[in-house]
């Protein structure tokens, strides 16, 4: 059940409110503002994308509306990690005030600079550290690293006069991470000894039973694929997945074979990521694509987007025909990611289309190919026991993974009123170690399509799922202006009907006599007598056809 809408007050002096804008209830559009003393900090604002009941759309945004009056109060965005559903939105806020000043280690705003750069927006940031503290306005911020699926991830503690939160950002334990930068736990004990009074943690994987497996299981496997793979490569992952590049890197070069990427925001994060130290390529294994078809098929590998199933991103493009790279007998794909819970029919539709190829198509169904970058139960209960964290504000996950973060918080000792489920829009106050839900606003999905932002309502993509599953009819009748009576038409015309025509034959003259009736009864308004023609052909194809399109009535006077 959704929460009931009500206004929080205003704010108390001494308090801390905390409001999250996204990635409460969905994997994605993660935001949350914290407010203290007339001031705003934000941390992160990333993207959600869109599931096959949102046809058309591209991203979608948390809601600002909230802090669309209030932006001159905004002291700063902290970033936790280069994941666009951390960082994908950024554009879309600063494009409201370009001089919002972000924090960010130097991976993070590497990769949102760069996507900055294709808005022409030029930020204002500050690069930080593990370790490093920043007084920004009236918040004392002490970040801290995590060890994620990207490298770079931090934490933040956040300390005010009201109380100290710890947001993890995205993050799990490996205890042999490939780049050696291990989740901070000894900076969280030092917190947990200071008191915490508001916890923040990742929800992803909260209902995955133990610890999430090491990243450097997957090397190996990785490794024996490529080995044995007759023809041509082709490994799919994240974009900013720089460790799982850099192990089809690492088996590439170790099997003599030389590697693509494909996907420009592959090309464009892994450029950033070489430059900044962060992906270690030996010297010739990188080869441009259009050279890469010059060389035989057993001597190259190609790194592309698409794990996901996206329609427009290259695997699928490749499983549609659709690409210059068209995969084949003997070709092998590897599918280098989790799945993003919606994204299961677009993904196993993409793994079809591949397979009927020819293609032997690797996936985590058949083979251990990757490992989730969020911690798992076993670790979320090391850390409460850690921090001991007086409330619980779960986040970034559905509803399942919220209910179950809050369940091992009770499990370790946390009390249950302390432990607040929320979701996007939930106001919950800080003040003198106690957190309580104080209001629920109202917030929306913002759909990006195409060049418009907010535009796309619930309304449009109704009309837009009636069209792709039930069809359209046109109906354009001439009417005499003085008597109403017929001049010419009904002239009917459908789309997505298998159905010819002439089958609509059989109705035009129930049109008619309902318009003649209509002109006898004194109609004339050629809006009420549209209404009349839609009525009339949406229960005959109702009932005739047994569907249900959307039908779009001109009524024209002569």
């Amino acid at each position: 059940m959704p929460n009931t809408v009500y206004d929080p007050p205003a704010l108390a002096q001494g308090t801390l409110r905390v409001t999250p804008l996204g990635g409460l209830g969905e994997v994605g559009r993660n935001m949350t503002v914290f407010e203290y003393g007339g001031k705003l900090l934000v941390v992160d604002c990333g993207v959600l994308f869109p599931e096959e009941h949102q046809p058309g759309v591209d991203l979608i945004l948390p809601d600002f509306e909230p802090i669309k009056e209030r932006l001159d109060d905004i002291v700063g965005l902290v970033l936790t990690h280069g994941h666009e559903d951390h960082i994908g939105a950024v554009p879309y806020l600063l494009k409201l005030k370009s001089d919002i000043p972000i924090l960010g280690s130097g991976l993070t705003l590497a990769l949102t600079e760069a996507k900055l750069k294709e808005h022409r927006i030029k930020p204002y940031s500050l690069t930080v550290a593990e370790g490093q503290r920043e007084n920004v306005g009236p918040f004392d911020l002490e970040f801290i690293a995590v060890n994620h699926s990207i490298p770079d991830a931090l934490a933040v503690a956040i300390r005010t006069p009201a109380g100290t939160v710890l947001a993890t950002g995205d993050f799990k334990m490996d205890q042999l991470p490939l780049d050696g930068r291990l989740t901070d736990l000894r900076a969280f004990a030092r917190l947990g000894e200071e008191g915490v009074d508001l916890f923040l943690p990742d929800s992803t994987n909260a209902d995955v039973p133990g610890f999430t497996p090491l990243e450097r299981s997957i090397g190996p496997v990785l490794d024996q694929v490529i080995a044995k793979a007759p023809r041509r490569v082709i490994v799919a992952s994240f974009a900013s997945h720089v460790h799982r590049v850099q192990q089809v890197i690492d088996a590439a070069y170790a099997h003599g074979r030389r590697v693509a990427f494909l996907g420009r925001s592959m090309v464009r994060n892994m450029t950033i990521a070489e430059e900044l130290g962060y992906l270690n390529v030996p010297e010739g294994v990188l080869i441009d694509y259009k050279q890469a078809r010059e060389l035989p098929d057993d001597r190259i590998v190609y790194m592309s987007t698409g794990s996901q199933g996206e329609p427009m991103a290259v695997l699928s493009r490749m499983a549609n025909l659709d690409h210059e790279i068209e995969p084949g007998p003997g070709d092998t794909v590897i599918l280098a990611s989790s799945l993003i819970p919606g994204n299961e029919n677009a993904v196993y539709r993409v793994i079809d289309g591949l397979t009927k190829l020819g293609a032997n198509v690797v996936h985590k169904g058949n083979a251990k190919v990757h490992v989730s970058g969020h911690a798992a139960a076993g670790e979320l209960l090391y850390c409460y026991n850690i921090l001991q964290p007086r409330n619980v504000l779960p986040v970034h996950g559905e509803f399942r993974h919220l209910r179950a973060n809050a369940a091992l918080a009770q499990d370790t000792g946390i009390a249950p009123e302390r432990t607040i489920i929320g979701e996007n829009g939930t106001v919950v106050d800080l003040r003198d170690g106690e957190a309580s839900v104080v209001g629920q606003l109202d917030l929306g999905f913002v759909y990006v399509d195409g060049s418009t932002v907010g535009e796309i309502t619930e309304a449009d993509l109704k009309d837009r799922r009636i069209l792709g599953e039930e069809g359209f009819i046109s109906v354009i009748v001439v009417v005499d202006a003085a008597t109403g009576k017929i001049i010419s038409g009904p002239e009917i015309h459908a789309r997505g009907f298998a159905e010819d025509d002439a089958v609509f034959d059989s109705v035009k003259p129930k049109i008619a006599s309902a318009l003649t009736e209509a002109a006898q009864s004194g109609v004339r308004d050629t809006h009420a007598l549209s209404q009349v023609v839609r009525r009339t052909i949406g229960r005959w194809v109702n009932q005739s056809l047994r569907r249900r399109p959307m039908i779009v009535p001109l009524v024209i006077e002569a």
